[in-house]
């Protein structure tokens, strides 16, 4: 096992640290665009390149790419809703979609606001469509970056911290155990484990906003709720 491991994090790390941190700030911005997050797999290729962060310049360097990838990523689905959005709903891959879960976007957005941005990062489709959905509502850009911003940090910070830590134990432990390979798998394991168990008790705690979008789909513009954040109207 740590000879496998050694190659394959030896591989990760023979990449140009520049390169392999936009490569990643690339991904997360195209799994946080419009659709595209639904097929490109972001968060792996962040964890991955997260295996070869060498010091603490490195480890700002590729979070920071990977929080501005994730920024803009949202800031293209925005602006591709308010420009576009009924046309590419009603497109085929619009179609491919379902209709179903157009629905659970606009309702989820209208009935929750800002904070439906924020936990919609965290839950599968969604991430995908709520910016997009954003886009054909009437919440401002600025509101929209207000919930989006820390939502992009808290994910960028904890999927990083993760590779760095667990790849970083490993080098250090495989020089004196043999099965330290096997303890690096379990941490990247129990953290794909958590991650699944918080995404699954997010849909469920926020089914109940999300309820009779089957039946119950806005008609015009959505309006989300009333925000805090929002009180002067921006």
């Amino acid at each position: 096992m740590n000879e496998i491991l050694d190659w394959i994090l030896d591989t990760v790390q023979s990449v140009d640290p520049v390169a392999r941190t936009l490569l990643a700030g690339l991904g997360i911005m195209l799994e946080t665009s419009v659709l595209i997050g639904l097929v490109v797999p972001g968060d792996t290729i962040v964890l991955v390149a997260s295996t070869a962060v060498d010091g603490v310049v490195e480890y700002l360097a590729l979070t920071f790419a990977v929080i501005i990838g994730a920024l803009v990523g949202e800031s293209i689905g925005f602006a591709l809703g308010r420009w576009f959005g009924p046309r590419i709903q009603r497109s085929r891959l619009g179609r491919r979609i379902g209709e179903h879960n157009w629905r659970r976007a606009q309702v989820y957005l209208a009935r929750r606001g800002g904070p439906a941005v924020f936990v919609s990062r965290f839950l599968p489709v969604l991430h995908s469509l709520i910016p997009l959905t954003v886009g054909m509502s009437d919440m401002r850009y600025r509101k929209f970056m207000a919930w989006t911003v820390p939502a992009c940090v808290l994910w960028a910070f904890a999927y990083v911290s993760v590779g760095a830590a667990a790849a970083g134990g490993y080098r250090e432990l495989s020089r004196d155990l043999h099965w330290a390979g096997y303890l690096f798998v379990a941490v990247i394991v129990v953290f794909l484990v958590v991650v699944w168990a918080v995404k699954r008790w997010l849909v469920r705690s926020e089914a109940r906003h999300m309820t009779d979008a089957a039946t119950e789909r806005p008609k015009g513009p959505v309006t989300e709720v009333p925000d805090p954040l929002d009180a002067d109207g921006a």
